[in-house]
């Protein structure tokens, strides 16, 4: 546990991020949401790659699909900054979009001005911070720049691979078996490969609860995001008349929710207080993920005796993406377990998305912001069987002065104390428990801190007790 955390992130740094996509239509829906949070990185690129699914001539968005946004949020920006001035400016995000490998599924060969600006990110010294570079699509271009960075400065290889943090929507092509993991490997890059993202997907209106989907469907995605939030949320390509599912099916209204599978790559990357970035078992808006071999990590299968490939993680061996393709509707709890780390978020994720989309159009005044969760003392802390640990929260604050509501809960899945505390006080600010006899384990405890604006917006903060 030590060592992953080491290895993954400081979290009191501001996140670096880079992404490449494959401009999907759920890659369009992605960037809307990206764009929104764009205040919270440092963004380094955004890269047009190719995969599995698309590249130049087959099902193509265009070598310039991004520019439309790009554009909707030029419009925006002078609203978004009343909000918070750290928005990056319009022409800096028009200076870091690249053009990648895109000629064919898996091609690396080519040196691209997007495979160049990874390489040149990778190679400046002056910023000593990770960089969480994602992949929306295939890995090729990410590959191609790695490769550059092997045939011109092999003796960098190690500096590079240490700043480097990748988390993957699925593996979309081969490069990553066939190259970053054989070269690469020796120098253990933290890597997520994901396939809870299948949540917010095409199909999640198959696996989502119906109190869930309620922030998915047409009523609430045409009052928060796709009516009168502006020209960058008008782009948002939800479901239009006609449109369907990823099986041919037609439940869907307009106006309904498309998909969003690459959007848990950078949701991990939002700061909200759960400490995610410090190890992928901690869980966060991205999901939770168990180390499966070296230091990579995938998706928790919740299925007894279950044993995970060797090879590729995507839609031929992926859990999520093969349950849905050959025994949905069975054994429904099993799923809902094994999307549950995704899940359990989606509330705040979309009342987040909404207050987001506000700050589009709306005065500071007359939107909501989020909260600032604190608990008093360290977040890390070690007590002995039988002592109890105090909680307090009080140093909690609103930006718009709105009164906040509090839950402690233990998240048992990340801890590694078998036992599930009885915390007191547990609805309010100050609360507490007693460590169970479980030597050498930990538990997970998180603050939740809702306001009471609307809509209602939640940040975290997490306790970890290793017990003596």
């Amino acid at each position: 546990m030590l060592l992953a955390i080491a290895s993954f992130a400081d979290a009191a740094e501001r996140p670096r991020v880079l992404v490449t996509s494959d401009g999907e239509v759920d890659d369009e829906c992605s960037l809307v949401r990206f764009l929104l949070y764009t205040n919270e990185w440092d963004v380094e690129g955004i890269i047009t790659s190719s995969s599995q699914y698309h590249w130049q001539g087959h099902k193509w968005a265009g070598d310039d699909w991004v520019q439309p946004y790009l554009e909707a949020y030029a419009e925006v920006y002078p609203n978004l900054i009343e909000h918070d001035p750290r928005f990056p400016k319009p022409e800096l995000l028009h200076a870091r979009t690249f053009l990648g490998n895109v000629k064919a599924e898996g091609e690396m060969d080519e040196v691209t001005p997007g495979s160049q600006r990874i390489v040149e990110v990778l190679l400046d010294t002056s910023d000593p911070r990770p960089i969480w570079i994602q992949a929306w699509g295939g890995t090729n271009t990410i590959a191609r720049a790695l490769k550059t960075i092997e045939e011109q400065h092999p003796d960098r290889m190690a500096e590079v691979a240490a700043k480097i943090r990748f988390y993957f929507i699925w593996e979309q092509d081969e490069t990553y078996q066939d190259y970053i993991r054989p070269r690469c490997g020796e120098f253990d890059i933290p890597t997520i490969i994901c396939d809870q993202f299948w949540a917010i997907a095409y199909q999640w209106n198959k696996i989502l609860t119906a109190d869930q989907q309620a922030r998915f469907k047409a009523a609430w995605m045409k009052a928060n995001i796709l009516e009168g939030h502006g020209p960058l949320a008008a782009l948002y390509k939800a479901h239009a008349p006609g449109s369907h599912g990823l099986s041919g099916d037609h439940d869907f209204e307009p106006g309904d929710f498309r998909s969003e599978g690459d959007s848990p790559a950078f949701l991990h990357t939002i700061p909200t207080g759960l400490r995610n970035m410090e190890s992928p078992d901690f869980g966060g808006w991205g999901g939770r993920f168990v180390r499966v071999r070296d230091n990579t990590w995938l998706d928790p299968v919740p299925e007894p005796g279950y044993r995970y490939p060797e090879g590729r993680w995507y839609t031929g061996s992926a859990w999520g993406r093969m349950y849905m393709r050959e025994r949905y509707p069975a054994e429904q709890e099993l799923m809902r377990a094994y999307f549950e780390p995704q899940t359990r978020w989606l509330d705040a994720i979309q009342n987040d998305f909404a207050a987001r989309a506000d700050w589009c159009v709306k005065r500071f005044e007359d939107a909501n912001h989020a909260p600032v969760a604190r608990v008093a003392g360290p977040l890390d802390r070690t007590a002995r069987p039988g002592d109890t640990v105090h909680l307090d929260a009080r140093a909690s604050s609103d930006p718009d002065h709105d009164e906040l509501a509090f839950k402690w809960s233990q998240h048992h899945e990340a801890g590694t104390a078998t036992t599930r505390v009885a915390i007191t006080g547990a609805d309010s600010s100050e609360a507490s428990f007693v460590v169970p006899a479980e030597p050498g384990r930990t538990v997970h405890i998180i603050l939740e801190a809702t306001d009471y604006g609307v809509p209602a917006l939640t940040r975290y903060q997490r306790v970890v007790v290793t017990i003596r």
